[in-house]
């Protein structure tokens, strides 16, 4: 049976005919329209509304003294940024009559000048950033953002939100700045911070990249690997607007580790007192283990200048200084130790034999050959044996005592102390000073080692060159009857994921092999320089504690100009040593006269506060 049509039912099957073919006509020209001829605008939203891949700095490790005081901690530092890159599609005016945005490339520089002004007249602060810093960047990393205002307040902040202004680009952001609440004390031995340098291999993987703080001097860049935390990084959807649609963290950055320190806060600031003004260095240390207590360094420098980045004029002034505060003299000051290394001077005769009881006469000068060798300020002590020779600092002893002992005894037991090495204290670039002999002089002058060089060491003169740490470390050693340690500095450390501290325990180089009695008559003689009324530090003399030390002045520079370094070291308590000091000016009259007074308040402030502590 065959069906057969009307005339209207083929009328109606042509016009469906039509219709459907008509609908895919549209529908074939509106798939032209979306893919070819707005491909280039929906590209570019997808382009701009698409997850971006951000690098989240880990949280650096913080220090703390030993008695957890702070020293170096994180605080939030909320910036502007603008991301650049969606400047450049950013809505025009025409999208506030179409309702849409444009998608047409404009000229980022521009752009982004003219949103920061926008950005300004909101917040009511002017931009910290130039158009030459912008170009800057667009031209080094134009995918980072640009952080145009740093440590923003909160007040500043509410009026950028409460203005409502779908600003293109613009994004609150958040990092940690490095702070140190002492402020300027122990910027030498902390050091500072700095922003790292963007690892090229890493900056593939991320849109925005921001980089961690790492450290440039000091414990922060000797430590930098444990304290340095691990960067996490997350996921933020935003769009032609630079709405933030959605956001995902794919890893949460891992806090760096901590740091104690053998520093007392209170003996750190109490040493940096006594040198106020002055040109200087200040190390105390525990002769007990051979912990730093304090090491001072004058004048000092503030390191929170340096985070994330010190301004010119900041660096430009610190340069520009004549008295150098970026100088740790305490680790790096080359300084003839004069007097104070009488000590061990006194040490190695006796070890090579000398009498204890020698006695002899100073009339004020000493004469070998034509040379003539002078006492301090051509005074003649008389008779004088060797308790009254390191009590009075008598030169003309010591010239004749060298001689006795041989510069080869000195020159030993002057290494085997550690003098022209490194102490191995836990910071970098720490200088080993220079201890002269034989084969340097030859290498240096051409010239043979004569008497007269023997004599100028033996009174800590000539060539000599020491630090104010080794000699701290020197009088801890007599302190302690012959153990010389290995600077701690760092008393514990606490990994990033460790719940406590691992202490790390001193070290002992060496013992010297000094007996009891050459030590017994060596210290009374250090006792008397300061407790009884002849001795030359009789001004850092403190009642109620039995105090030794030895004053030292030694000329630099040209004779004529007369400059002096004075120097002063001291143990105590006399029966049991807590403590072993060194004291250095780089201009002075004496070591009695200008360090004595100071090392006396020094001491009066620690004894004093020991109950405190």
């Amino acid at each position: 049976m065959s069906l057969r049509l009307t005339t209207n039912e083929y009328a109606r099957l042509r016009w469906l005919k039509i219709f459907i073919l008509s609908a895919l006509g549209v529908l074939a020209i509106a798939l032209w329209h979306i893919q070819v001829g707005r491909s280039a605008y929906y590209m570019n939203n997808l382009e701009q509304q698409s997850l971006r891949r951000v690098r989240i700095p880990g949280i650096r490790g913080k220090i703390y003294d030993r008695q957890g005081v702070r020293l170096a901690d994180n605080a939030p530092n909320y910036g502007i940024a603008l991301y650049l890159e969606e400047l450049q599609y950013a809505p025009s005016s025409a999208s506030s009559v179409t309702g849409r945005p444009t998608g047409k490339r404009r000229n980022i520089a521009t752009e982004t000048w003219k949103t920061i002004q926008q950005i300004a007249a909101i917040i009511g602060q002017p931009p910290q950033i130039d158009q030459a810093r912008i170009a800057n960047h667009l031209y080094s990393r134009k995918a980072l953002p640009l952080i145009a205002w740093r440590s923003v307040n909160e007040q500043t902040l509410a009026r950028l939100a409460e203005a409502g202004a779908r600003l293109p680009g613009v994004d609150i952001v958040m990092d940690a700045d490095r702070i140190y609440p002492q402020g300027s004390v122990l910027a030498h031995l902390l050091g500072y911070v700095g922003t790292a340098e963007i690892q090229n291999e890493e900056d593939e993987l991320y849109n925005y990249y921001l980089p961690d703080l790492t450290g440039k001097t000091g414990l922060e860049k000797r430590f930098d690997e444990l304290l340095a935390g691990r960067a996490g990084g997350r996921l933020v959807q935003v769009d032609v607007t630079g709405f933030k649609h959605d956001e995902t963290t794919l890893r949460e950055p891992v806090p760096g580790g901590d740091l104690k320190l053998t520093i007392d806060l209170r003996i750190q600031q109490a040493a940096e007192q006594v040198l106020g003004d002055n040109a200087g260095a200040v190390v105390v240390v525990d002769p007990r283990n051979g912990d730093v207590l304090a090491m001072v360094s004058n004048p000092e420098f503030d390191p929170n200048l340096f985070c994330p980045k010190i301004t010119q004029d900041d660096w430009n002034s610190l340069l520009a200084d004549p008295r150098k505060p970026i100088f740790n003299r305490a680790l790096n000051g080359l300084y003839a130790p004069g007097s104070i290394f009488k000590p061990l001077v006194a040490l190695a005769a006796l070890g090579q034999g000398v009498d204890p009881n020698l006695t002899l006469d100073c009339p004020g000068y000493f004469e070998l050959g034509k040379q003539r060798f002078d006492c301090y300020m051509g005074e003649a002590h008389g008779r004088v044996n060797l308790r009254r020779a390191i009590r009075v600092s008598c030169n003309v002893y010591f010239y004749q005592l060298g001689l006795k002992c041989g510069f080869d005894g000195i020159y030993n037991m002057a290494q085997a102390a550690g003098f022209g090495q490194k102490t191995g204290i836990s910071l970098d670039g720490e200088s080993a000073g220079l201890l002269p002999g034989k084969a340097w002089k030859r290498r240096i002058t051409g010239e043979a080692w004569r008497d007269g060089d023997t004599c100028n060491i033996a009174i800590g003169q000539g060539a000599l060159q020491v630090t104010p740490l080794q000699m701290a470390m020197l009088t801890a050693t007599i302190a302690n009857d012959g153990c010389l340690y290995q600077p701690r500095i760092v008393m514990a450390e606490r990994g990033p994921s460790a719940p406590e501290f691992q202490e790390i325990p001193p070290l002992v180089v060496r013992r010297m092999p000094w007996p009891g009695d050459h030590l017994a008559l060596v210290k009374n003689g250090m006792r008397d320089v300061i407790q009884d009324a002849e001795g030359t530090g009789r001004l850092a003399r403190l009642e109620g504690v039995i105090m030794a030390g030895k004053t030292g002045t030694a000329e630099y520079g040209r004779k004529s100009a007369g400059q002096k370094h004075g120097w002063m070291i001291l143990f105590a308590p006399f029966e049991h040593p807590r403590y072993a000091v060194a004291i250095v000016m780089d201009d002075a009259i004496s070591g009695g006269l200008s360090v004595g007074p100071r090392m006396r308040q020094l001491m009066r402030e620690i004894f004093d506060g020991e109950g405190n502590g």
